[in-house]
């Protein structure tokens, strides 16, 4: 498997829509045909997001910005962060209508003899 620095954008677009596509082999055709966008959405989200996050990681949230060269520079928030907050927020909404799609595994039942009465049956 290639590091995933090596490898272009839409080729970790494409692995990422694998990747979510492998968790949900298990719904509907229908169901498929629904979610197609939001993982196609989502992956691409994913891999603009974690590109963004290596350019804040090394240049910051904030840039020292001058109207003109009259007037002093003042620390601003840098687009590309404004850029991610919002994008983070977008990405968010669409994993959480995707995991509305993952089967829910059915609730362990409970086995009500513990074991309990047959232990105070042995010493009556």
């Amino acid at each position: 498997m290639m590091c995933k620095e090596n490898l272009s954008k839409d080729e970790r677009i494409n692995e990422e829509v694998r990747r979510l596509k492998r968790i949900f082999t298990k719904i509907e055709p229908k169901e498929k045909k629904v979610i197609e966008g939001l993982i196609q959405r989502a992956a691409y989200m994913r891999v603009t997001l974690e590109d963004y996050e290596k350019d804040i990681d090394e240049k910051g949230y904030v840039e020292m910005f001058s109207q003109s060269e009259k007037t002093p520079p003042y620390e601003r928030e840098r687009p590309v962060a404004r850029l991610y907050n919002s994008m983070n927020g977008n990405y968010q909404k669409i994993m959480k209508q995707l995991s509305a799609y993952i089967e829910k595994q059915p609730p362990i039942p409970k086995d009500d003899n513990d074991g309990f009465e047959a232990f105070v049956n042995e010493r009556g």
